[in-house]
């Protein structure tokens, strides 16, 4: 019989190499996804009309894949996931009819932003929370993040120089923006293929597997998760206007900034993201875990209000930068006081439900966005939606769970 520890290592490096595939195509992607559908005729009010569905679609598919992961099994679906990725990425690449790409963007798993979308991200979870034990989750998931981070910003950054040079030549066989959204439908294969070789050490093992007769397959972490979900939607609510495509494209609109300028942008603002969700885990264990996501929140909302009150270029990128710098400390501790909160055989469901909720808040911003963005004298209205909201969310995160704290944390 193999040795449980080295099944554990091999399969937490895994996750962490499909987690640095996937962000590395979700970046790659989203600096050009709304500037290659505008070049395909489309106003900016279909753009964000379209990814509203993409992300509606994603809230479909991710409920049902992760609330049968743990019965069907979860290495299955995160393949299925993955070949819904390569699917979707092989439609958009092909057409430029709409209702085909709203079709696609809704079943599959398309990127509109350098966040972690699909089903992915939930059974991920769970299974890394199964895999490191309870003391070691939050540096666990902080490295988990920044993995993700860099190869997202990775991704950006080469595909703005690969796009820059592209537009450089003459008599390509291959539009550059089509392009990148083949080498995306391809990630999906690839990201399927590495899935395939984790092991059963990931799944639930069946002996703690429960009757699950109640709402969305949880019992006594009910209330907390709803509570939670609730909070959550309202933060996702916000991001949804700040997209990454969105915020290029802003970017685009507002200063003329190209691909290959946006691909050093996003670069740069995802390196300092990465090492912000980092720097979360010192910062958990000196203050705790709400602490940490609400005191390090509220500064990043307002830097992301003053970034359209900038002057210039310069300063709005200056400013950018300095946001993404400490944005991300509340996600790992967020990711983390989730699964310290629930019951071990309830964490993919709990994951789900949260993410899921998540992508159902961020969904319903892009449409109003890109509304907003066809007016010029609105285009800066979005980074103040999301700014505002998103220190309303930590003051009623605050204000509801300061006092509960996670087993790790004591009384």
């Amino acid at each position: 019989m193999p040795d449980t520890s080295t099944l554990h290592t091999h399969d937490t490096r895994l996750l962490f190499t499909t987690r640095i595939t996937r962000l590395f195509a979700y970046g790659f992607l989203s600096v050009v996804l709304a500037l290659h559908l505008a070049n395909l005729g489309l106003s900016e009010t279909q753009i964000g009309l379209l990814f509203t569905f993409t992300l509606l679609g994603d809230v479909v598919v991710s409920l049902i894949i992760t609330l049968v992961a743990d019965r069907i099994g979860r290495k299955r679906m995160l393949i299925l996931g993955a070949v819904l990725m390569a699917a979707a990425g092989l439609v958009f690449a092909l057409t430029s009819n709409y209702v085909l790409l709203i079709i696609a963007g809704t079943i599959g798993v398309i990127a509109p932003s350098d966040k972690d979308i699909g089903p992915f991200l939930s059974i991920e979870q769970a299974s890394l929370s199964q895999l490191v034990p309870d003391a070691k989750r939050t540096k666990a998931f902080a490295w988990y993040n920044l993995a993700g981070s860099f190869a997202s910003a990775g991704g950006s950054l080469l595909c703005g120089g690969m796009v820059g040079f592209m537009q450089l030549q003459d008599n390509l066989p291959l539009d550059p923006y089509r392009t990148v959204i083949i080498v995306y439908a391809l990630s999906g294969v690839l990201l399927a293929l590495q899935f395939a070789f984790l092991s059963p050490s990931v799944e639930v093992a069946q002996l703690s597997m429960r009757s699950k007769g109640g709402a969305f397959s949880l019992h006594q972490s009910r209330g907390v998760v709803f509570k939670l979900s609730s909070l959550f939607a309202l933060d996702a609510f916000a991001g949804g206007f700040i997209v990454q495509s969105m915020m290029a494209y802003w970017f685009h609109l507002k200063y003329g900034v190209e691909p290959a300028t946006l691909g050093g942008i996003f670069f740069g603002a995802n390196i300092l993201a990465g090492l912000s969700a980092l720097s979360a885990t010192r910062l958990a264990a000196r203050f705790g875990l709400i602490n940490t996501m609400v005191y390090t929140h509220i500064p990043s909302s307002f830097l992301l209000i003053l970034v359209p009150l900038m002057p210039n270029l310069t300063l709005a990128i200056i400013v950018l930068l300095l946001r993404f710098s400490i944005s991300q400390m509340d996600v790992p501790t967020r990711q983390s006081y989730t699964m310290a909160m629930v019951r071990p055989e309830e964490r993919s469901a709990a994951s789900g439900i949260t993410n899921v909720v998540r992508s159902v808040g961020a969904s319903l911003a892009p449409a109003i966005c890109g509304r907003l963005f066809a007016s010029p004298g609105l285009l800066s209205i979005p980074f103040f939606i999301a700014g505002g909201l998103k220190i309303v969310y930590d003051v009623l995160l605050y204000r509801s769970f300061r006092s509960v704290r996670p087993p790790e944390e004591g009384k």
